[in-house]
């Protein structure tokens, strides 16, 4: 199978790990045997997860900083441990208009889901290849799947990781590395009250998925080798994946009129 057997030489590193999807696939990955790393800012929550886990390591890191992303490497390739699973879940959302948003805002934002789950996957992804074992599982959204009035670098960021694990996933697969894009709809989680995502209540309940499904997909994902999962069964994933073939213009008309508050 694609995702690496758990090893004492080996970790599963899992950004976001402080709630949300991060932190459920942190516990499914621990639950099948993983030494976890858990990376997030809030401390106290990921020391909390860790004293639940069997076995685990806890560095807080902001992740929009690049020192501290430099600070992370060190320490984990300080570890003894080489990153045989990375998860790159860390998010947060800007939802309003673009003109009349903060743009330190919309910079953290950026480099949280789109520069730092790169250069997180540059830092471990030949290490992955050079032993022909490993697994990375980028949570992007279905929000990557169109253009998104009043949410447009959250979709865009969404957008670059989309598609940079789809041409990972073919460049690396003949290494017997796996690169899985997990495109969620909308979760129940702290994640709409943190970043003030009102529209998706909108959404009708069917398309909702728990994070602990969302978890379980991703890595039944991984095993099997996917380029995309949309968690939650055929419903959910009919109710989002014709976005990428719709024509712009029409999923623009469609997408403004869902996303206005």
């Amino acid at each position: 199978m694609a995702l690496p057997d758990p090893a004492s030489t080996s970790t599963a590193l899992v950004t976001g790990a402080s709630s949300g999807i991060g932190e459920q696939l942190a516990r499914a990955l621990a639950a099948r045997g993983h030494h976890v790393t858990l990376v997030a800012r809030r401390a106290e929550r990921l020391e909390r997860l860790a004293a639940e886990l069997h076995d685990a390591a806890v560095i807080p890191t902001d992740l929009a900083d690049s020192t501290a992303r430099d600070a992370l490497a060190a320490a984990v390739d300080g570890g003894g441990r080489a990153v045989e699973v990375l998860v790159n879940s860390a998010g947060l959302g800007v939802y309003e208009p673009f003109y009349r948003s903060s743009r330190e805002r919309e910079l953290e934002q950026v480099r949280v889901l789109a520069e730092a789950p790169m250069d997180l996957t540059h830092r471990w992804l030949p290490g992955m290849v050079e032993r022909r074992s490993g697994a990375i599982i980028n949570v992007s959204s279905v929000s990557g799947f169109q253009a998104l009035p009043y949410n447009a670098g959250y979709a865009a960021a969404k957008s670059y990781l989309l598609l940079l694990s789809e041409a990972l996933h073919a460049e690396v697969g003949e290494f017997g590395v796996t690169v899985t894009a997990v495109c969620p709809g909308p979760v129940p989680t702290e994640f709409q009250a943190t970043n003030d995502a009102a529209f998706a209540e909108k959404l009708p309940k069917a398309v909702w998925v728990s994070a602990e499904r969302v978890a379980e997909d991703a890595l039944q994902g991984a095993e099997c080798e996917a380029r995309v999962v949309v968690p939650g069964g055929p419903i959910v994933g009919a109710a989002f994946s014709a976005n990428r073939y719709a024509p712009r213009g029409l999923a623009l008309a469609i997408s403004k009129r869902i996303m206005a508050s």
